[in-house]
């Protein structure tokens, strides 16, 4: 390429040239084809694009799963607990909302159905009559503190599963009925 040619402008003449090396190139301008490629037939190398999209409804999907998994697994810990007194007073605000509910069965209060239990729920003086539909747990007897959940029926409160609280008196009393009570809890070592 001879730049101090002066009607050149600094651009290599057309035809052979000597390079460094000994070699010679051409510096035609119609020996270089700056055209695109036409497409590859199918079947070759792939694009990106159907890729990505799969990628994308992969993460979607595992998103999708995460989200109802802790939806699922976060909806019993939504539920509000409340004492009997406190849900008495708020029987109004609380409507037929699903909650938790706290007391200590009174005692002749029992009486079983074919379905479940009647009974009464006391605590800080205040009774709220309970309908449970269901099976009742084992240890469930008058005098025991329970956790209920259900709802307000107008002025009865029904429930679908009682939880039976365990306090150390139990075991403090009936140390035969509880496995390993006078021995120290295991360790866990990783």
């Amino acid at each position: 390429m001879d730049v101090s040619d002066p009607g050149g402008a600094g651009t290599a003449a057309p035809g052979p040239v000597a390079t460094a090396t000994g070699a010679t190139a051409t510096t035609d301008a119609a020996a270089i084809d700056l055209t695109p490629r036409p497409p590859g037939p199918p079947g070759g190398p792939r694009s990106g694009r159907p890729r990505a999209l799969w990628t994308l409804a992969l993460v979607g999907l595992v998103v999708a799963a995460l989200a109802f998994v802790l939806v699922r697994g976060l909806g019993d810990a939504t539920l509000f607990f409340y004492n009997v007194d406190e849900a008495v007073a708020k029987r109004d605000t609380l409507d037929e909302q699903r909650f938790r509910l706290q007391g200590n069965v009174v005692d002749d209060s029992v009486t079983r159905t074919g379905a479940g239990a009647n009974f009464v729920l006391t605590f800080n003086g205040v009774e709220a009559d309970v309908r449970h539909q269901g099976d009742l747990p084992q240890l469930f007897q008058p005098g025991i503190p329970v956790v209920l959940e259900g709802q307000w029926r107008g002025e009865r409160y029904e429930s679908d599963r009682v939880l039976v609280k365990h306090t150390e008196v139990y075991t403090a009393e009936h140390p035969d009925r509880v496995d390993g009570y006078d021995e120290p809890p295991a360790t866990v070592t990783p």
